[in-house]
């Protein structure tokens, strides 16, 4: 059996190429081509019968080299050898050296792009869970009742521990620092007013939704992801299921329901921290601790925590499931959107408190 090689005839002026102009039948072309004694004017292609990208680089090169002209090339030939010529450019290894200050706004600029994107796919992405719930009211029976409780136990009952244990160390350290400067002015008494008002309104509800944003958030942005680098997602949808109603919707109302118990639970075993380091530094008993905090926290400031934190629980469980959405390529993409997510759910409790805390003041819950 024949096998066809690639080959050129040197004519006047010119050289005419024959047969496949590939990688495999190339044979001692590349040699012959670099022995010529003669340069040609023009290159010759209307004899080959296939070109591949190794074949259009060598006569890229040769025309390049001599300055000839190729013609009778197919419209295939003529975008591969366009391809290769817009190839073939010198790689920077190290990038020039921006001034410090346009680089500086370039990053400033990208990074405020970057934000109004991610802010506008989270307001896209909110509407796809309100139509996701609009569709499971409509028809309860598409709803899979095991995996919010699966996500119970995982948000939930699995976090109880530590962030228990946060919430004692912080009362801790709460009632310690303050009691420190309150006793300067002999002012110790104040301590369960600090304890009290801090653990119930603010740091309670917003230290849970951190954790929480740590720990599951990350989990959610890391399982979604992986299911879209695996192509599990466009399975689902391949079979009629839709991914924000079987993936997201579980995440959601468990994260949603069960911060206000979360937040409940982490201000509760602050205050005890606080209780028990004021009997055992400040000498104040229990039950005058419970009563003097009956007397300062205001049943509003339990109203603004268990408001705060099913937005919370909101935003953590949007953020985690949106960013495990955007992973694509490969699994770095994976770890990126998983620290994005986090990043992206702290910030925006932190700046939903500041905005209750702002707004509560001013109605008189202050």
């Amino acid at each position: 059996m024949m096998i066809e090689m690639a080959d050129f005839i040197e004519e006047s002026n010119a050289l005419r190429f024959s047969g496949p102009l590939i990688l495999a039948r190339l044979g001692d072309i590349p040699e012959r081509l670099h022995e010529l004694h003669t340069t040609p004017a023009v290159i010759d292609l209307s004899h080959i019968t296939r070109l591949d990208t190794v074949g259009a680089w060598v006569v890229h090169r040769l025309s390049q080299r001599s300055g000839a002209t190729v013609i009778g090339t197919s419209a295939v030939a003529t975008h591969l050898l366009a391809q290769v010529a817009a190839a073939d450019r010198p790689v920077e290894m190290v990038p020039d050296r921006a001034h410090p200050l346009l680089h500086l706004l370039s990053e400033i600029g990208r990074s405020a792009a970057t934000a109004i994107k991610t802010m506008v796919g989270l307001v896209g992405f909110l509407g796809d869970i309100i139509l996701a719930t609009y569709n499971i009211l409509s028809t309860p029976a598409r709803f899979r009742w095991p995996a919010v409780v699966q996500c119970f136990d995982d948000v939930g009952v699995k976090a109880l521990a530590i962030v228990g244990l946060m919430s004692f160390m912080i009362g801790l350290v709460i009632a310690e620092q303050g009691s420190t400067q309150l006793a300067a002015n002999g002012l110790e008494i104040y301590t369960i007013n600090l304890i009290g008002r801090l653990s119930i309104r603010d740091l309670g509800i917003l230290m849970t939704a951190i954790m929480v944003a740590g720990r599951s958030g990350s989990a959610f942005a890391a399982q979604i992801g992986t299911m879209k680098l695996t192509e599990e997602i466009d399975a689902m949808r391949t079979i009629g299921i839709s991914p924000v109603e079987a993936l997201v919707l579980p995440r959601v109302i468990s994260c949603t329901l069960l911060m206000p118990l979360l937040g409940f639970y982490s201000s509760f075993l602050s205050i005890v921290a606080g209780g028990l380091f004021c009997w055992a530094s400040l000498h104040i008993p229990p039950i005058t601790f419970v009563e003097r905090l009956r007397e300062v926290v205001p049943i509003t400031d339990l109203w603004v925590g268990l408001i705060k934190a099913p937005v919370f629980g909101l935003i953590v469980a949007m953020t985690g499931c949106f960013q495990g959405m955007l992973v694509e390529s490969d699994a770095e993409q994976v770890g990126l959107k998983t620290t994005a997510a986090v990043v992206q759910a702290i910030f925006l409790v932190i700046v939903l408190d500041a905005f209750f805390d702002v707004f509560f003041t001013q109605v008189g819950w202050g």
